[in-house]
């Protein structure tokens, strides 16, 4: 018995096991491959980059690239105001979403379907339709020139989708617990902040995550509201003044884009645990 289970121990993996653990480690340096290249072209010149060494490592890390960002573009500026609104619409979206899934999950009132299958209709329409009526409605509050006029489109783009997934994670939540709250003399809001809430936190870690990135690289929309108000761009705005009429500071470029992506890298690194488990609940994909 025991060198049976000496050979089951030392039995060799199988041929699939072994083709997709290739296949893994071939995929990981494609998908690597362009944020290793995005931080050696941050320490080059036009030249190196296109000419002489575009592939290779630094001949001489220009280090002068990130102080040229931080001095001659102000991408510190543009870091506040990305932080600054990523921030708030995470807080905004998670505030919303939480008590209208709550609402809609949990008690019970006349009208709270038609409520969210209107809410559920957000997930299907771009952000890409809604630029003009947007604007119009930014302009109509007289929240040009502010960063609320980002803010909230931000936290109505993602409300939907955030919106659904706190539905599907209550609706997997026994009845029980709140019955028991209530017998102990708990009022709803009491039940809400100490029971519900801490049992959704995968899905609020999930979610925020989410929405920070979402929020942290949106363009286009950001585009169209910001235009040429440089104290309200945010990272991905200011990569567009690296580009002259003719040349294009390529080094200072990649630098400023190393910097956008760092939070978003340590934002994931710090909560990946936390995401694998809430995708793992199924309770997102319920209802």
């Amino acid at each position: 018995m025991k060198n049976v289970r000496k050979q089951k121990q030392h039995k060799k993996p199988s041929v699939g096991r072994v083709i997709f653990v290739i296949f893994c480690w071939i995929y990981a340096a494609f998908s690597l491959y362009p944020l290793i290249w995005m931080i050696l072209y941050s320490f080059k010149n036009n030249e190196e980059i296109f000419v002489t060494n575009p592939f290779g490592l630094p001949t001489h890390f220009r280090i002068e690239n990130y102080a040229r960002a931080f001095a001659k573009y102000n991408v510190p500026r543009y870091f506040f105001n990305s932080v600054i609104v990523a921030i708030f619409t995470v807080i905004g979206v998670i505030i919303c979403s939480l008590l209208f899934a709550y609402a809609t999950s949990r008690m019970e009132w006349k009208g709270k379907g038609l409520f969210r299958t209107f809410m559920s209709i957000g997930m299907f329409i771009p952000a890409q339709a809604i630029m003009i009526p947007v604007v119009k409605q930014v302009q109509a509050a007289h929240l040009t020139g502010k960063r609320l006029s980002l803010i909230l489109p931000y936290i109505a783009i993602n409300l939907a989708f955030s919106c659904m997934v706190y539905y599907g994670f209550f609706k997997g939540i026994p009845r029980e617990l709140e019955e028991a709250a209530c017998i102990d003399g708990a009022t709803i809001y009491q039940t809400f902040a100490r029971i519900i809430c801490p049992l959704v936190k995968p899905a609020t870690v999930t979610l925020a995550i989410y929405t920070f990135l979402s929020a942290w690289n949106e363009f286009i929309l950001a585009n169209v509201l910001v235009g040429s108000n440089d104290e309200l761009k945010t990272l991905p705005l200011g990569v567009l003044f690296f580009q002259g009429s003719f040349t294009t500071d390529w080094g200072g470029m990649g630098a400023t884009m190393v910097i956008a992506s760092l939070p978003a890298i340590v934002v994931y690194i710090l909560f990946s645990e936390q995401v694998e488990s809430a995708m793992t609940i199924g309770g997102a994909v319920k209802g």
